[in-house]
């Protein structure tokens, strides 16, 4: 008889913060949360323990030598993770396990203590509540919400999208590894005549994310919250929203979207609420995690004309490119149009921010293909042709004979407003400091707008 004996070598490792930021406010504890445990940022079994040098300590368990592993250092919520000398975001921190190292680290500055980072939201971008009440979860989150750029110019009402992990949505600064760059992605596409909507971000729970993105209990990462998340999205934050914005209310213009864990629940809300939801967004989605998301897809019925948006990376790994494709085939199998469904792959893709950022646009546009592309009703708009055209200096606004101009503004491609000016006395306008390219000229005289384009040479 032939007997095989196969041994592997285990690597051990010491990992030691030997600073951080003076700031950090005595008695937090620090953790490290990475890929050897699910990402959570406050799981007890990696705290690191302070030595009698002030530093901090942890002997991270054993792995084959030549595992690689991704980490970052938070103090127990992804909205105190660490962040770069200047507050900026920094990449995962990567290591390979050899025989018996000791790695020391610094840590410059973290996400909630300032740390001269600057917000990166659009103006129109808007903290609804620090701390909006979640009676469902008997718990506080944050809720942003972007408007479109005409939202203050029109009476219109707009379709609403509502995302989850509302910290890496809009903001650099409040992300743990980059933002979506939603707000600069509609504000460019508004900007080239597209219409877009309303879109209501919900902060993830910190140490409760897989717990509230989860409707099933997963005996290793948790779960057992996501009925009652979702309910909390249906029952409470979507009435408020339709309550105190110009929103389309109906299922036909409600969509939800987000990634992982995100996705996830996504699908589930979607699937679930099908007279609420007509659209998913459904970005690298955990579907690995739980048995459960089949067994729950496959008893739910077709109860409306939906559409699911798929989207993985190449790079995610094969069980989890293989488990979007069987969804997509689960979906096909339970009634649902080709037409309504769309999965992608992403040849290399990788389970990050940046892969959701480059396909946010496509996914929109697909998603919400009938509003985003139909013509803007404002009926209280006119088009105006501008002069000179192009111009290099002073537009003239003589030839409109207005007799009052409450505000001008001029609008740049990418939707953000360059200028603007209230009470204006002068039918010459100078825009000789803007820099070459398209501009949005904005009148708003009495009940009426004026809208024209112009060319800054």
């Amino acid at each position: 008889m032939l007997m095989v004996i196969c041994s592997f070598a285990f690597g051990q490792a010491t990992f030691i913060v030997q600073s951080v930021p003076d700031y950090t406010p005595v008695g937090d504890p620090i953790f490290v949360a990475g890929s050897f445990n699910g990402w959570n940022p406050a799981d007890s079994n990696f705290e690191l323990i302070q030595n009698e040098s002030q530093q901090w300590v942890i002997e991270m368990p054993q792995q084959n030598q030549g595992n690689t592993i991704s980490f970052k250092f938070t103090r127990g919520d992804w909205n105190k993770v660490e962040k770069g000398v200047n507050g900026e975001e920094i990449a995962d921190r990567q290591f390979e396990y050899g025989n018996g190292d000791t790695v020391y680290f610094d840590i410059a500055n973290w996400a909630d203590q300032g740390g001269g980072g600057n917000s990166t939201a659009a103006e129109n971008v808007q903290i609804l509540d620090e701390a909006f009440y979640v009676p469902e979860l008997n718990r506080s989150r944050r809720v942003w919400i972007y408007l479109p750029p005409d939202y203050d110019q029109t009476n219109n009402r707009y379709p609403v999208l509502y995302m989850h992990d509302g910290q890496n949505i809009f903001d650099a600064y409040t992300s743990y590894v980059g933002e979506w760059e939603v707000d600069e992605t509609l504000n460019r596409l508004y900007a080239q005549g597209i219409q877009v909507p309303i879109v209501v971000g919900i902060d993830h729970g910190g140490a409760e994310r897989i717990n509230e993105y989860l409707p099933w209990i997963n005996n290793q990462y948790g779960g057992g919250l996501g009925d009652e998340y979702i309910e909390f999205l249906v029952q409470t934050l979507k009435p408020t929203i339709d309550e105190r914005f110009r929103t389309l209310p109906d299922k036909d213009n409600t969509g939800v979207m987000g990634s992982s864990m995100g996705g996830l629940i996504s699908q589930y809300g979607a699937l679930k609420y099908q007279d609420v939801f007509s659209k998913a967004g459904i970005f690298s989605p955990a579907y690995w995690i739980s048995d459960s998301v089949w067994i729950f897809t496959s008893q739910v019925e077709k109860q409306q004309n939906m559409k699911f948006y798929q989207m993985i990376g190449g790079a995610e790994g094969e069980e989890y490119v293989k488990g979007m494709w069987n969804m997509h085939d689960t979906l096909a199998g339970k009634g649902f149009e080709e037409t309504e469904l769309r999965s992608v792959e992403i040849p290399g893709g990788q389970h990050t921010e940046s892969l959701w950022r480059d396909h946010f646009a496509t996914a929109y546009l697909w998603l919400f293909d009938v509003y985003a592309n139909g013509v803007r009703e404002h009926s209280n708009v006119t088009v105006i042709d501008v002069y000179p055209n192009p111009v290099s200096d002073y537009i003239d606004l003589s030839s409109l004979k207005l007799d009052q101009l409450d505000t001008l503004s001029v609008v740049d491609m990418e939707g953000v407003t360059v200028l603007k000016e209230r009470a204006i006395s002068s039918n010459r306008i100078n825009i000789h400091h803007l820099k070459p390219g398209s501009y949005l000229l904005i009148l708003h005289v009495a009940e009426k707008v004026y809208q024209g384009k112009f060319v800054k040479i």
